[in-house]
Parts: structure tokens; C-alpha cells; sequence
């Protein structure tokens, strides 16, 4: 079985940024098509952000040219890098294979409010 743990998030103004890492337990991440998701109170989680084997990056539209998506291979992280941040960014957010295989991590909390 594979765990995630993810870190970066916390609380920041509207318009600004943070970036999230996601680290496997294993080395998957060099292997398998990755994605972000986040989940709000209420809600079912979402895909935001994802990278393929062939590193071509997919963005949900509510994100497109504010979060871009990344990973090192050899370290077995993926990151979201998020700018312009927006209230409506706030979320827990989580990393796992696109098509939500493994586990779920404990997620890392992002909060845009002023």
C-alpha cells in the first residue's frame, strides 16, 4: 500500500500563494499519472490538477493559469504551486494516482481569506 502525506498548506490572502508537496511512500511517482484533489465541507472531492507519465499537465478550469502542477521523480514528491489565490480556493487538498487508487493522505488545509 502506498500513504501520501501532503504539507504546505495554511492560511493566506486573497492573492496569494503557496506551495503544496506531496510525499509517497513509495516510488510511484514516476510511474503513474498523479493528481491534486481538494474537498470542501459538504462536497465531493475534485480533481484540480494532474500530470501524466508523459508530463502533460491537465488543470480544472476554476484553476487554469493560477496553479501549475509538478514533480521530482527521484524524490517522490509532486507539488502544486497555487497563485493568485482566491476565497474560493479554500479547501483540504490531497494528492493521489488520477484515478484515486490508493489511499487517501490526511490532506493539507488551504485557506484564502483576509
Amino acid at each position: 500500500q502506498v500513504q501520501f502525506v501532503e504539507s504546505g498548506g495554511g492560511l493566506v490572502q486573497p492573492g496569494g500563494s503557496l506551495r503544496l508537496a506531496c510525499a509517497a511512500s513509495r516510488s510511484i511517482v514516476k510511474f503513474y499519472e498523479m493528481g491534486w484533489f481538494r474537498q470542501v465541507p459538504g462536497k465531493q472531492r475534485e480533481l484540480v490538477a494532474s500530470i501524466t507519465w508523459s508530463e502533460t499537465e491537465n488543470y480544472d478550469e476554476s484553476v487554469k493559469g493560477r496553479f501549475t502542477i509538478s514533480r521530482d521523480k527521484a524524490r517522490n514528491i509532486v507539488y502544486l504551486q497555487m497563485n493568485n489565490l482566491r476565497p474560493e480556493d479554500t479547501a483540504v487538498y490531497y494528492c493521489n494516482r488520477n484515478d484515486q487508487a490508493f489511499s487517501w493522505g490526511q490532506g493539507t488545509q488551504v485557506t484564502v481569506s483576509s
